[in-house]
């Protein structure tokens, strides 16, 4: 699927970006995507390996709602050095949009946000605004949840259940975009969560499995 091909279905600003990068065609998992309702306000599991595309599933969707007028997006990560990661990348490739980070202090409610169009925070720190009642939680309309395969992990795993489980009663009509490359059960998160699971194992560079023994690698 050609990045043409969705030219009408999203917004200018996007497309010129969209536009820009290093590909001119999708690859397999955000064209999948396409085609099970991500541009349609669809909730979406997205299982994929490391470097498959993943991000820019979630960007899709997040930037056209927030353009679109739909409301705001809120990209869930796991660590803090990672959601400062993604923060520098997102500023840097959309300066059009209102992008913020909140991964400090669980006691302060961050009211700064309010005036930004896409949040990134973590698990624990969305939660906590969450509990402190900020009122534009309304107005989050994408949520994405990135390495969600944490959700099993004993320590961190409850925040993350409960929060998405907080969200989908407060936030009615909101999109979830739920990504990972090594979750154990997708087809059971993908109908708790009501979404079309999308699983593609393609990835940029070939993996391969050896042995090393005696100065030699012997490929399985």
């Amino acid at each position: 699927m050609k990045i043409t091909s969705i030219k009408n279905k999203i917004p200018s600003k996007l497309y010129d970006v969209l536009s820009k990068q290093d590909f001119n065609k999708f690859r397999p998992c955000q064209e999948k995507a396409i085609k099970k309702g991500l541009l349609d306000d669809k909730n979406l599991v997205v299982c994929t390996p490391t470097a498959s595309g993943k991000t820019w599933v979630a960007l899709l969707a997040s930037i056209k709602n927030i353009l679109e007028g739909k409301g705001k997006a809120v990209y869930i990560v796991p660590l803090k050095a990672l959601a400062s990661e993604k923060y520098k990348e997102f500023k840097k490739d959309f300066p059009f949009l209102k992008i913020a980070l909140s991964i400090g202090d669980f006691d302060s409610s961050d009211p700064y946000l309010a005036d930004h169009d896409f949040i990134i925070t973590t698990s624990e720190k969305f939660d906590s605004l969450i509990r402190h009642k900020v009122y534009w939680l309304n107005k989050v309309y994408t949520i994405v949840v990135d390495e969600t395969h944490l959700i099993n992990d004993p320590s961190r795993g409850p925040t993350l259940e409960i929060l998405l489980t907080m969200l989908r009663q407060l936030l009615n009509n909101c999109q979830i975009i739920a990504l990972s490359a090594t979750i154990g059960n997708p087809g059971t998160l993908a109908d708790w969560l009501d979404a079309e699971l999308v699983i593609d194992m393609w990835r940029p560079v070939e993996l391969k499995q050896a042995t090393y023994f005696n100065n030699q690698l012997e490929y399985f």
